[in-house]
């Protein structure tokens, strides 16, 4: 379970770039805006991956 949502953070993370990227590039903020928000959402879900990680052990 924790690979996939190790996965599913480093998508997200991804997917927020690209989106950054796109609003950077034709001017849209709120597609800027979006694409951050979905970074900020996939670093979150990975420290609450690693975070787990730690106390697993």
């Amino acid at each position: 379970m924790a690979a996939n949502e190790k996965a599913q953070a480093k998508t997200e993370q991804a997917k927020g770039k690209i989106k950054e990227a796109a609003g950077r590039t034709t001017g849209n903020d709120r597609l800027t805006a979006e694409g951050r928000t979905d970074q900020a959402k996939g670093d979150a879900r990975e420290a609450k991956e690693k975070a787990k990680d730690v106390f697993d052990q």
